[in-house]
């Protein structure tokens, strides 16, 4: 039997099929307790869950996560792809709920072959992946929550901005919540703005005459807003700041934690420049697909760094992966750019990838490459990175890339 699972918000679609291509049965769930526990009994009178692979367009969320502790394997079909694959159950490419439950389950039943199946994970990897995910979330947040501090500085308050070089650090931030409005500092002096700073543990070396010197060289704001509306927006606007300031250092403390007990952790934490959070991110967004690739070069492509070729006949391209999983190609990336800092033969890797022409992003996925090869080996034989028997191996070493389209 094959299943097709159309996904919604509020409901869900099921069709099971035979083997033949006939409809043995169909229904509609709501997005409830008992509409799921329903449908997996249900499921289960048509046979063993091992036995009833179910296609779905998502690889993540509440029915996957019911599907695969059920027992069922679930098969996901890209949006795009299945979108493609329409006009093979007619030329209009209707759709509704039901149809497209229906013609997963079709897809399933002629293509499934060809598809790849969500395997559970390590346990401990989608938690440190959902973590290392949170605060790349927040990271954002907290650049555009920076972003608009610094616009609004800009229109009502200048001199707030200009004193400190960060705005996004904690004594450019006290300093706002201090003096919120150019009002409240106009009395401020060298030796009064040296002395806070100093009670405030201030790192810079900038002394007061310098900085009360950019405080009075910025231009003044014409603002028609009252000093009460500009306090309440910029004090509301620091306190959003610090407030995902305090989430991501919450985080980074879970992250480390997470890290440190993850079985996979030993694997690559001696890598040069990859630092925890990095760690983190590398083994949340790479472990899943280490742990089901069949060979290295299956690694290399679902972690979004070999190019695509396309041929046919005398046409020739090769051009940028767009389909991906970019959050784990970003992972790599990053911890990519860093190890050149850290490792001669990581910066050999790079520099000679910039040497025949690449572009700095192209040079850092062909070094990308170059990693994952080390962390395949090292998976597949079980063994820690050490950096002196590979400095040492040359049995390791970056094979030609194909050339990359601008």
């Amino acid at each position: 039997m094959f299943i097709g699972w159309d996904w919604a918000t509020e409901t869900h679609d099921v069709t099971v099929m035979d083997p033949f291509g006939k409809r043995i049965d169909r229904w509609e769930l709501a997005r409830t307790e008992e509409g799921f526990a329903k449908t997996l009994a249900r499921l289960r009178r048509h046979g063993d869950p091992a036995d009833l692979p179910v296609a779905i367009e998502t690889t993540r969320g509440l029915a996957v996560d019911r599907l695969l502790a059920a027992g069922h394997p679930v098969v996901p079909v890209h949006p795009n792809a299945f979108h493609a694959m329409r006009a093979r159950w007619g030329a209009s490419k209707a759709k509704t709920d039901a149809g497209d439950s229906m013609k997963l389950a079709d897809c399933l039943r002629t293509d499934g072959h060809l598809l790849s199946r969500l395997e559970p994970t390590e346990q401990a990897t989608p938690g440190l992946q959902a973590l290392t995910r949170q605060r790349a979330d927040h990271i954002e947040a907290r650049i555009a929550a920076v972003n608009q501090l610094a616009a609004l500085l800009d229109g009502h308050w200048p001199g707030g901005k200009a004193v400190f070089a960060d705005p996004d650090s904690d004594i450019a931030l006290a300093f706002l919540e201090r003096h919120p409005t150019p009002a409240s500092a106009a009395k401020l002096t060298a030796g009064r703005l040296q002395a806070w700073c100093k009670r405030r543990g201030y790192p810079g070396k900038k002394p007061g005459s310098v900085l009360i010197e950019r405080l009075r060289a910025a231009p003044k704001a014409a603002s028609r807003l009252s000093d009460a509306v500009v306090e309440q927006l910029v004090r509301v606007q620091v306190q959003l700041v610090q407030g995902i300031r305090a989430t991501i250092r919450t985080l980074d403390k879970t992250i480390a934690e997470a890290t440190r007990t993850h079985p996979y952790a030993p694997l690559c934490a001696t890598m040069p420049r990859i630092g925890t959070v990095s760690l983190g991110q590398v083994i949340g967004e790479i472990g899943p697909i280490l742990e089901r690739a069949q060979t290295c070069e299956q690694l290399i492509a679902e972690a979004g760094v070999v190019p695509v070729t396309r041929a046919s006949g005398k046409s020739r391209t090769v051009s940028f992966r767009f389909a991906t999983n970019r959050r784990a190609r970003v992972a790599l990336t990053t911890f990519a750019d860093n190890s050149r800092h850290g490792s001669d033969w990581a910066a050999r890797t790079y520099n000679d990838a910039r040497a025949r022409k690449k572009r700095h992003p192209h040079a850092v996925r062909i070094l990308a490459r170059a990693w994952l090869r080390v962390m395949w080996a090292c998976w597949r034989d079980g063994t820690c990175y050490d950096p002196a028997i590979h400095q040492a191996n040359s049995k390791i070493n970056t094979p030609a890339d194909e050339p990359l389209a601008a």
